[in-house]
């Protein structure tokens, strides 16, 4: 009889313990890549805290699910909720321990650990993924053809899918196919191709492609019965990789141009704007082309940004001058593929005559012997003047400096009326002289810039009048 209470006890606390709690499995412990496993949590109890899971093994939760059962134990019927996480592990890993509060208590599952080895594709598949390549050794920048095949098996069922193309780090995608289909030998095969061009040297990998296929399964309920399933399944490709070498020192292209140029007119008025479009066509890594911009003395000239299309570039440059000039030849250098042979091509040089220019006009300064003051001009004629007059010469010299700086007569004679500094083509014209000053060539290059491209800057006025005053435009 003394242990009958701690018989009860126990009996009454046992149920209990069954009662809250939480166990953790899957569906597979060894899967190969590519294989979905599905991680559920068995939880029975009445206050339930579910746990927000959004990865598991490193890997994302791809779908969530969840479903309520009701057991019996002892003779009374509880509650049990069934939580499934569905994920795709990439390695063999660990499922770490979940921690779910139920009833007020925190539970904790056990780990479980997941094999993952890599699938042996079988000749006679379903489904199949191959990658190939047109070279495995290129030049930094050189295209070339990586192919995908994807293929199907007649009758294999797919519900849906999902293409995961390979990851191309360290290399340019120049275009890409769109995919075509043939039947051969029982398999419905389709065909992609990805140009491509390495941007380093060095041995570059290409990843492996994924392509997740649904399909219909089914699994059996409680009863016995069978329950429609949607299945997913993923399959890859194989990995590769391309040497990559080195161009010959002093060229950064590589491929196969031609270069051409389109003029608007080899003829126009002073100030008036000549376009030409610089046409490069070839297989190579056009990306690589810097700007045909060049400097012409006394011109202006504005580019735009090169445009590339697949095999062709284009640039707009635009030449603004007020006296005749000549634009230069436009030059590329390159490694031609066929030859090994490093190539120079270029376009013919072009003389733009101008209209209505204005002669320029030399700078003389001459010295004005009529504003030297009479009595200082008798002093420096005559050497042996006395030294009296030369002092009281310099005394009433001094004295009419000081009378024209204070009364400033010159003032009444000065015309008032100046040009207005908001007419940019005006001031242009007015600046063009003294375009050898460094200042003056910066207020150039905003006014050209203001005149002839759509970005406006706005004008340092201060620095402007400071110019307007120092060269005295009018």
């Amino acid at each position: 009889m003394k242990n009958l209470g701690k018989i009860l006890f126990i009996l009454f606390i046992i149920p209990h313990a069954i009662y809250a709690g939480v166990v953790a499995s899957v569906n597979s412990k060894e899967i190969q890549l590519g294989d979905m496993v599905t991680y559920s949590l068995d939880l029975t109890g009445e206050e339930i805290s579910r746990p927000n899971i959004q990865n598991l093994c490193g890997d994302d939760v791809v779908s969530t699910s969840s479903s309520t059962s009701i057991k019996m134990i002892n003779g009374d019927y509880k509650k049990s909720y069934i939580l499934s996480y569905k994920f795709m592990p990439k390695k063999s890993c660990q499922i770490e321990s979940i921690e779910v509060e139920i009833d007020g208590k925190t539970e904790k599952t056990k780990p479980i650990d997941i094999v993952v080895s890599k699938a042996v594709a079988s000749k006679d598949a379903d489904f199949s993924l191959t990658l190939s390549l047109n070279k495995k050794e290129v030049f930094v920048g050189e295209p070339f053809i990586l192919t995908l095949l994807l293929k199907q098996k007649d009758g294999a069922e797919a519900v849906d899918s999902k293409y995961i193309p390979p990851a191309l780090k360290g290399f340019w995608r120049k275009g890409e196919s769109q995919p075509t289909k043939i039947k051969k030998d029982g398999y419905t095969i389709t065909q992609m191709m990805y140009k491509i061009a390495p941007q380093r040297e060095g041995v570059l990998d290409i990843s492996s492609a994924q392509m997740r296929i649904a399909s219909r399964s089914s699994t059996r309920d409680v009863w016995g019965g069978f329950i429609p399933n949607i299945k997913w399944k993923s399959y890859f490709s194989n990995e590769l990789n391309v040497s990559v070498k080195a161009l010959p020192s002093g060229v950064k292209l590589v491929g196969d141009f031609s270069i051409e140029t389109e003029l608007s007119s080899a003829e126009v008025n002073a100030n008036e704007a000549v376009n030409i479009t610089i046409k490069v066509d070839g297989d190579g890594n056009l990306e690589d082309i810097k700007s045909f911009k060049p400097y012409i003395d006394g011109v202006s000239v504005f580019d735009e940004k090169i445009v590339v299309n697949n095999l062709n570039l284009t640039q707009k440059i635009a030449f603004v001058g007020d006296e005749d000039f000549i634009i230069p030849a436009f030059s590329l250098k390159f490694f031609d593929l066929k030859s090994k042979k490093i190539k120079t091509i270029s376009t013919k040089e072009i003389k733009i005559k101008v209209k209505n220019s204005k002669p320029k006009q030399e700078l003389n300064i001459k010295r004005d012997d009529s504003k030297i003051d009479p009595i200082v001009k008798e002093v420096i004629v005559e050497k042996g003047f006395d030294k009296f007059w030369l002092i009281i010469s310099f005394v009433v010299g001094l004295a009419c400096g000081i009378l024209i700086m204070l009364l400033k007569p010159f003032s009444l004679f000065k015309n008032e009326k100046k040009f207005n500094i908001k007419d940019h083509k005006l001031l242009l014209v007015k600046l063009l002289p003294y375009k050898d000053d460094l200042e003056v060539k910066k207020m150039l290059d905003i006014l050209e810039n203001n005149l002839y491209s759509k970005e406006k800057k706005e004008l340092d006025k201060k620095a402007l009048k400071e110019i307007i005053k120092k060269y005295e435009i009018t």
